[in-house]
């Protein structure tokens, strides 16, 4: 099989609900080897564009690869590419009666070259519940297994959509340690996500979709401008917070402290983060 940098490439994407463009032109591609956030508030077109490229849903127009093949595909090409990506969904309600070791081992029969059962368990830490019914589990345990269903068959590419949903803040984090796990073992991950915080601790890039088409596509770190957006400083002077952007905030914060000969009053200084930027590009809409 030969390797393309390109896992995913998608041109001219459009799909019509009605005279509703859900997804109205769009243009991605996602790299080998990379985690890649698709970002956009409710309706925006994410699920629907992933969908396509999951071979879940048709389109009405344009090109779309992945892996080198195209997901609308049927027949004996549709199964073999099954064979190489893994889909963990947002909610999942199968199994419940099975254990957690009998759920692995029971997917694993329908791919060709599955992973070794024992090894995915513990991959996914979830070997002291091997013997626990799936219908026992706590909800990032659940999450885990989802994982560990999604790597069974070993993957290439593995969709991820809002995968730490209802997480709490430790849940979430041990999560992230195994999705980078998941990378450093050279998989492709398309992920998405409403978590702003999630989209910076995990992706190399992201895309923001909004009405059905792509506003951007940067690293968390420069969307948007953020990287040379000015810095806000914030002061009470005469009883009044005052706010200003500022180009150079350390030049501007030393003329702060000169002014109050020391120390500057509930002194703040903050840069753009990345959920500022998003909802900017967005317009504020709820993501």
């Amino acid at each position: 099989m030969t390797l393309v940098n390109q896992v995913i490439e998608v041109k001219g994407l459009r799909k019509f609900y009605g005279e509703l463009a859900a997804v109205n032109g769009v243009d991605l591609s996602v790299q080998r080897g990379e985690i890649f956030a698709l970002l956009g508030p409710n309706g925006a077109g994410k699920s629907t564009t992933v969908e396509i490229l999951e071979g879940f849903r048709s389109r009405d127009g344009g090109d779309v690869k992945v892996l080198d093949t195209d997901p609308a595909v049927g027949g004996l090409s549709a199964r073999q590419w099954r064979n190489r990506i893994g889909i963990v969904l947002q909610t999942s309600n199968d199994a419940g009666d099975l254990t957690v070791a009998e759920s692995i081992k029971h997917f694993s029969h329908y791919y060709s070259n599955p992973r070794d059962a024992e090894e995915v368990i513990d991959a996914v830490g979830l070997r002291e519940k091997q013997g626990a019914l799936v219908r026992t589990l706590s909800g990032g345990q659940r999450r885990r297994l989802d994982v560990a269903l999604g790597i069974i068959g070993n993957p290439e590419l593995l969709f991820l959509d809002e995968p730490t949903t209802g997480f709490d803040p430790k849940a979430r984090r041990d999560f992230w340690s195994l999705i980078r796990t998941l990378k450093d073992e050279g998989r492709t991950i398309l992920l998405t996500t409403h978590y702003l915080d999630e989209a910076e601790a995990l992706a190399d890039r992201v895309a923001v979709i909004n009405k059905g088409q792509i506003i951007e596509v940067s690293t968390p770190a420069e969307l948007g401008g953020r990287a040379t957006s000015l810095a806000q400083v914030s002061w009470r002077e005469n009883g009044v917070v005052r706010i200003e952007k500022a180009p150079h905030p350390t030049a501007f914060v030393a003329e702060l402290s000169a002014r109050f000969g020391g120390e500057v009053p509930e002194l703040v200084v903050k840069r753009a983060t990345l959920e500022d930027i998003y909802l900017e590009m967005i317009g504020g809409e709820d993501a």
